[in-house]
């Protein structure tokens, strides 16, 4: 099996990320689960960091365009942790999508090769995103 070109510590925040990620969608599952929604913005954030350094991830989430998308991702963590799980995970969903929405046509370019349903993801993905290629990413 070929080897990915990230690092073993690179591998270890995508593990955190996965896990964040899983917990987020165990959370919405479970009716908006607070604590398995928190452990998942902890674990996401956690693993972003290892993945693209500290100073990065600051840099990303304190960039001039990407500010309302941080602010409404640090009000839907607040939200959650308050006991509003619902409202805060839709605002915390909209700051997703203003942060890491860039994304969405690279992810899209790899859920293409998917058989039978990639291109179908790709499409919806493309569609989503509305179309920003190109963007300035952080890494």
């Amino acid at each position: 099996m070929p080897t990915i070109w990230l690092s073993d510590s690179q591998k270890i925040g995508v593990a955190f990320c996965s896990g964040g990620g899983f917990f987020l969608i165990g959370g919405v599952l479970l009716f908006f689960d607070r604590a398995m929604l928190a452990m998942g913005n902890i674990l996401f954030l956690i693993g972003l960091t290892i993945i693209i350094g500290l100073q990065k991830t600051v840099r990303f989430f304190a960039r001039r365009e990407k500010l309302k998308g941080t602010a409404a991702f640090a009000a839907g963590i607040v939200l959650i942790l308050l006991r509003w799980p619902l409202i805060g995970f839709c605002i915390e969903l909209y700051g997703i999508m203003v942060l890491f929405g860039d994304f969405l046509v690279t992810i899209a370019g790899f859920a293409a090769n998917i058989p039978l349903i990639g291109p179908y993801i790709a499409q919806a993905l493309e569609r989503v995103s509305g179309g920003r290629r190109n963007a300035e990413l952080p890494v």
